[in-house]
C-alpha cells in the first residue's frame, strides 16, 4: 500500500442538540500505524469514529482521508473504510456465512471472501447468529470489518467479549493489516497496549 494513504482531522465538533459531544478534536493517523482514543463512556470516542467513517457528518471541522494521494469524499469514504462497531446489525436468523455471503454480494464480492474469512477467525459456517456468543458475534464483526480489505479500519472496543484466544486473535489481524500498510483508529475506555500506537487522544467528559 502506498505511503500516500493518510488519515488526518483537524477541529472535529459535534453536537447533539444543546450537547457538544466533541469539542474540536484533531489527530493524524500514517500507514502501517495506530491512532489510540481513550476516554470514559460518552466522551465522544464512538461519535468520532462514526464521523471518521462517514456515517455521521461533523458540525465542524475538516476530516481529509487519502488513498494513492487522492481525498476522498465522505460518500467514497464510508464505502472504503473497516469499522467495527458493536452497533453493527447481524441478521440474527440466519447462519454465519449466510450473513457474510450476504455483506459480500452487497460489496461484490466473491462469497469465497466471506467463508475464507470465517474460517481465519474461527466461526462456525452453520450457527445461527442469534445463538452466538458475545465473543463469537465480536469475532464477527471482526470479518466483516476486513470482509473488503479495507486500507482504514476504525475499531470502536474491538476486544470487547473476547477470552485469551479473542485477543490473541484481534492482536493477529491487526498486525496483519498494519504490516500490509493499513492504518487503524482503535477506540477503547481504557489504555490498550498494542504495537505500532503512533499517537495517543484522550477524549474527556
Amino acid at each position: 500500500m502506498p505511503a500516500t494513504t493518510l488519515l488526518e482531522f483537524s477541529g472535529v465538533v459535534r453536537a447533539f442538540g444543546r450537547l457538544r459531544v466533541l469539542g474540536g478534536v484533531s489527530g493524524r493517523v500514517a500507514p502501517g500505524t495506530i491512532l489510540a482514543v481513550t476516554g470514559p463512556n460518552g466522551s465522544g470516542k464512538s461519535t468520532l469514529l462514526k464521523c471518521l467513517a462517514g456515517l455521521l457528518a461533523p458540525d465542524a471541522g475538516r476530516i481529509d482521508y487519502r488513498e494513492e494521494g487522492v481525498t476522498l469524499d465522505t460518500a467514497v469514504r464510508r464505502r472504503r473504510v473497516g469499522f467495527l462497531s458493536p452497533d453493527l446489525a447481524l441478521y440474527e436468523e440466519l447462519t454465519v456465512e449466510e450473513n457474510l455471503h450476504f455483506f459480500c454480494r452487497l460489496r461484490a464480492l466473491p462469497a469465497s471472501r466471506g467463508s475464507e474469512l470465517r474460517e481465519r477467525v474461527g466461526l462456525p459456517a452453520t450457527r445461527r447468529c442469534g445463538a452466538l456468543s458475545s465473543g463469537m458475534r465480536q469475532r464477527l464483526r471482526w470479518a466483516f470489518a476486513l470482509l473488503h480489505r479495507p486500507r482504514l479500519l476504525l475499531l470502536d472496543e474491538p476486544l470487547e467479549h473476547f477470552d485469551a484466544g479473542g485477543v490473541e486473535l484481534a492482536r493477529d489481524l491487526l498486525g496483519e493489516h498494519l504490516a500490509g500498510g493499513g492504518l487503524a483508529v482503535v477506540a477503547n475506555p481504557s489504555r490498550l497496549e498494542l504495537p505500532h500506537v503512533a499517537d495517543r487522544l484522550e477524549l474527556a467528559l
